[in-house]
């Protein structure tokens, strides 16, 4: 399972060639569409429709999630607390990912160390 931050989204609804190659390697690869939490949605939009046009457009092409079950919060919670830094959306995206998942991310930094100790999570720069 591919899961984008907010980073990651921005990246790619980007209207050039170098985004449309990205996602065409996701595509052939198996990893398109992508899982985006709601609350990445949150972090991605502005609520102007003509600025958020192109990120509307990506987000179409997204499987959003839209209910967080219990269980993955509290696991997004236990991996944000032994981490000692990073947001809970960050935390979240993370705990979406597990187990043997990958994040696609403009920033990998708190994400890095929220997948140190989760299951099996790769952290990916776009």
């Amino acid at each position: 399972m591919l899961v984008l931050d907010s980073g990651a989204v921005t990246k790619l609804a980007r209207r050039d060639r170098q985004t449309a190659a990205v996602i065409t390697v996701l595509r052939r690869d198996g990893l398109w569409p992508p899982a985006v939490p709601s609350v990445v949605v949150v972090e991605s939009v502005t609520g102007d429709p003509g600025r958020d046009a192109n990120t509307n457009r990506l987000l179409k092409t997204c499987d959003v999630i839209t209910e967080v079950p219990e269980s993955t919060a509290r696991r997004a919670a236990r991996l944000r607390f032994l981490a000692k830094t990073g947001s809970a959306v960050d935390a979240l995206v993370v705990a979406t990912a597990e187990p043997g998942g990958q994040v696609l991310t403009g920033d990998s930094g708190d994400l890095r160390a929220i997948a140190a100790p989760a299951e099996q999570v790769r952290v990916v720069d776009i």
